[in-house]
């Protein structure tokens, strides 16, 4: 029997390796529902750093996280490099940039259809703002 999580445990993970990159200095946090214009992952959670040392530092303790939940990590691309890295978790692929490049790909703009879920970037309020939102169900 194959175990597939919930919604709210995809959405959960995605705040907790939120709060890691905040406690990075990772800013410009958007989590964004892809599920619900896509199949492919449930979230996209977008993060900016500062220079290629900081987006491999926020990289480092995201992959960290994923592994303290004793969950996969499917893939990282981009490391070496330190502008884009992509770290897929499967049920949430994280996007971190250097903000120029984020600029450049506008992966918001391009999912624009997919809901946001607002993110507070102090550490002492690293939690989504108003806490976890219900989430409506998709399909018909």
């Amino acid at each position: 029997m194959i175990f597939k999580k919930s919604l709210e445990d995809a959405k959960k993970k995605a705040i907790f390796l939120a709060e890691a990159a905040i406690g990075k200095k990772g800013f410009n946090l958007v989590i964004l529902e892809i599920g619900r214009v896509n199949p492919f992952t449930d979230f996209f959670l977008i993060v900016s750093g500062r220079s290629d040392r900081h987006v491999q530092a926020i990289a480092d303790a995201v992959y960290e996280s994923i592994k303290k939940r004793r969950e996969a990590v499917l893939g990282v691309e981009g490391y070496e490099e330190g502008k884009w890295i992509l770290i897929d978790g499967g049920d949430v692929v994280i996007h971190i940039f250097q903000e120029a490049i984020r600029s450049y790909y506008d992966l918001e703009g391009l999912w624009i259809d997919a809901p946001k879920i607002p993110v507070a970037e102090d550490e002492e309020e690293s939690k989504v703002e108003g806490g976890i939102p219900d989430v409506e169900p998709t399909g018909a």
